[in-house]
């Protein structure tokens, strides 16, 4: 059975002046007649509302299930940030590893045994992490409607062994882009050139007839804004294929403490630039739920799967935080 929270606000009637009986009439004093304009006018808004998302959901249950259960063709935006490969667990507080004999397999073949001091994790280290990532993602081709598009967001140990996959299950013809997301923060080595950038591959179903806005994105502004146009300074220009954006700050408000938390200004790009309002997005990686909040506040709507408790509890709160619209599956 699933729960569906309609995040519609609660009326306080407290206070208000009661309705007058009198013989054979009702009086209705006239700040209480506003106020009941105001009730019916509000249970409209999030009745149109409701049926306009009643669609969104959240399921705790092993993706590769639920994809299967979901229909052909049925969704627009796919974007997905699976569990790096790096045969750690990921999480954001003090940790120590060390290579052993013992511990689970990465995909070197190396084995770690991890001292984990946080609750907050999952384990990301699996023994064949291709075996595990194909079939979702020919399901994921499956479910994109012809227009759709397909973003893979990894870490740059396993883009490459990415792009030779998708390559073969969408074809080369339909690889668009290869993002890459930079960022400024964090240890730096001092043996090698710091690593501070991820890489998002991006897949479009039919390279002939996919849907992307360039319109609607957040644009950036012009490095040298004196050598363009006054009113193209003002505008800003539309982002290349380096996103430099900072990650979610440990201290800042977006922050859930959940690890591998995506910033929203990276979804919302990526939302803005390849759905319409109305639209499905899936992820099916959904960790804290980034992809749901920006893609409800953007009007479209939104499949979320994970197979973590934490991550439920996170990606519920964070979704009734805002007001949108959802229901709870477990399957």
């Amino acid at each position: 059975m699933g729960r569906i929270y309609l995040g519609v606000y609660q009326m306080n009637l407290a206070g208000c002046e009661a309705v007058v009986h009198e013989p054979h009439t009702i009086i209705l004093k006239k700040n209480l007649v506003t106020l009941i304009g105001f009730v019916v006018n509000d249970f409209w808004l999030h009745a149109v509302n409701l049926f306009s998302v009643s669609g969104n959901r959240v399921y705790l249950a092993d993706n590769l299930p639920v994809l299967r259960s979901l229909a052909d063709e049925s969704v627009q935006l796919i974007y997905i940030d699976p569990p790096f490969n790096t045969g750690r667990e990921q999480e954001r507080t003090t940790r120590t590893s060390r290579v052993s004999d013992s511990g689970s397999v990465g995909f070197a073949g190396k084995r770690y045994e991890q001292i984990v001091q946080s609750a907050l994790r999952y384990d990301d280290s699996f023994t064949d992490y291709w075996e595990f990532l194909e079939p979702r993602l020919i399901e994921a081709k499956r479910l994109l409607t012809t227009t759709g598009t397909l973003y893979l967001h990894l870490d740059y140990r396993e883009a490459h062994y990415a792009k030779v996959l998708l390559d073969g299950i969408f074809g080369r013809e339909s690889f668009l882009n290869e993002i890459i997301w930079a960022y400024d923060y964090g240890g730096k080595s001092k043996s090698r050139w710091p690593a501070k950038h991820d890489t998002i591959l991006v897949y479009v179903k039919d390279p002939k007839n996919y849907y992307f806005d360039s319109i609607s994105v957040d644009r950036e502004p012009y490095m040298a804004p004196g050598l363009v146009t006054k009113e193209k300074a003002e505008l800003g220009k539309l982002p290349t294929d380096v996103w430099w954006h900072t990650i979610v700050s440990p201290t800042g408000k977006e922050k859930t403490g959940y690890p591998t938390q995506k910033p929203e200004g990276i979804l919302r790009r990526i939302i803005q630039a390849s759905s319409k309002e109305q639209d499905m997005v899936l992820d099916f990686f959904a960790g804290s739920g980034t992809t749901g909040v920006v893609a409800g506040e953007l009007g479209r709507n939104f499949t979320l799967v994970d197979s973590s408790h934490d991550a439920l509890n996170t990606i519920t709160e964070r979704l009734s935080s805002r007001g949108l619209l959802f229901e709870t599956l477990e399957k």
